[in-house]
């Protein structure tokens, strides 16, 4: 038998995943008269966000997901952890500085859970989304987003800083 731990066959040890809005690209922030109140709720956190960390080299993490295996049986020893807030990069937008996350049980299916270690993997899931924003940020993803805002911010500096017909 081999002794030595061997990642899943994908390569990740935990599974996360998560959306992803750059705040510098919120140009507004008022919430529609139609809004369902679940919508409301998640633009007053943006607004938040917005106000405690401005948006510059700032990301707001939404319907994250962070989920632990302790066993090979899905039915015993999972451990999900619900994810939102802020994470913030360097000066290059190329490394996690920093997180300010919410973090929450979510589900789990280990039956030996106690406070202590729900506290250790709250911390985990911490320093987990921080490497796997690093490696958003590697896969690319993030300098899509950074073209299309340089984009549209060329289209709007060369109308005058307006869009739109007639303005």
């Amino acid at each position: 038998m081999n002794s030595e731990p061997s990642p899943r066959p994908d390569g990740r040890w935990v599974e996360i995943e998560f959306d992803c809005l750059p705040l510098r690209s919120v140009t507004r922030l008022d919430i529609p008269v139609d809004a369902s109140p679940k919508y409301e709720r998640y633009v007053l956190r943006v607004k938040a966000a917005l106000e405690k960390h401005g948006a510059h080299n700032t990301y707001y993490i939404h319907g994250g997901s962070c989920r632990f295996h302790l066993t090979n049986d899905a039915m015993r020893g999972m451990i999900r952890y619900a994810v939102e807030g802020v994470l913030l990069t360097d000066e290059t937008d190329r490394k996690t500085v920093l997180c300010d996350l919410e973090i929450c049980l979510a589900e789990e299916t280990c039956f030996w859970l106690s406070e202590p270690i729900v506290d250790f993997l709250t911390e985990s899931v911490r320093q987990a989304m921080m490497v796997e924003f690093d490696r958003y940020i590697l896969a690319g993803d993030l300098e899509k987003t950074r073209q299309r805002i340089a984009k549209l911010q060329a289209e709007t500096d060369a109308t005058g800083g307006f869009i739109g017909m007639y303005l």
